[in-house]
């Protein structure tokens, strides 16, 4: 099945692109006193079309940006629920070029919310540094995440991003010393991604002890950048709590369990989206 990305002139026009609009989406949740959502799907899974009706679905259902799962098979950050998803749509021919021929039909089709392509260092590697950030601003992205790739090794991409005005987000961890997070927050562009938890992704029941407190160390290095907490978020409370001391949330395992299994995997995953906008 070939997926042709459109045109330019074939897609909608976007207001903003790349940092601004990162930056007005958070922009837009905090003047309305709430964090920004951040649904997370991984692209191809369970099939193409499927993925692309998903977003389009959590798009309506009110994410204020998405976060783009490019399928890789050694997601080291990533757990059970992720990995399957994954391992799917690399079964299913999914690849660097077919990720971002769906994001573009997803411009295509209407969706303005920013888009974070989500994907493991050595695919990009391989695909070459800046054309992989040529070619995913082509499609419509926004900014990149890339979560094995540290901040001191990232100087050559994020000077591609810089000169695209594209983000490059980076991670802090619960074990991340004080200097380490000063080194994430001083890389970052868009937002620092928090990881709650130590480990990989996952949904669970009750948030980490002491979040707060390691949201408020991330924040006094941030410089004003956002700090969007990821990994572990799977209830309307959890975004109900985190976004009283965090810009945003990152709701991913959660939504792959709920929605990637269901007979309809678009409408479960618009409602659960909707279930998680206690705002609304």
């Amino acid at each position: 099945m070939t997926i042709s990305i459109p045109s330019a002139e074939a897609r909608p026009q976007r207001s903003e692109a790349g940092l601004p609009a990162i930056a007005a989406a958070f922009a837009r949740a905090r003047a309305e006193g709430r964090p920004a959502l951040m649904p997370y799907w991984s692209l191809g899974y369970p099939d193409v079309e499927t993925s692309l009706c998903v977003i389009e679905a959590i798009a309506r259902a009110g994410a204020d940006l998405i976060e783009l799962g490019v399928p890789f098979s050694d997601p080291l950050a990533d757990g059970p629920v992720i990995q399957r998803a994954n391992q799917i749509a690399l079964e299913r021919g999914i690849t660097v070029s077919r990720c971002m021929q769906i994001a573009a039909r997803a411009r295509a089709s209407g969706v303005s919310a920013p888009f974070l392509a989500m994907g493991y260092l050595n695919p990009v590697i391989a695909y070459g540094e800046a054309r992989y950030v040529a070619d995913w601003q082509a499609a419509g992205a926004d900014g990149l995440i890339v979560p094995d790739l540290p901040p001191e090794e990232s100087d050559a991409l994020k000077r591609v991003c810089d000169e695209r005005a594209m983000a490059l987000v980076q991670f802090t961890a619960p074990t991340s010393t004080e200097a380490r997070i000063a080194i994430a927050a001083r890389y970052a562009t868009g937002f620092i991604y928090i990881v709650s938890v130590a480990g990989v992704t996952g949904a669970r029941d009750r948030l980490a002890e002491g979040l707060r407190d390691y949201v408020e160390r991330v924040k006094a290095h941030a410089t004003g950048k956002p700090v969007v907490v990821g990994f572990g978020i799977s209830k309307p409370e959890h975004v109900r709590e985190v976004g009283q001391f965090a810009d945003g949330v990152i709701v991913a395992s959660a939504l792959l369990r709920h929605a990637g299994d269901a007979p309809d995997p678009a409408r479960a995953a618009y409602e659960f989206v909707r279930s998680l906008r206690y705002w609304a």
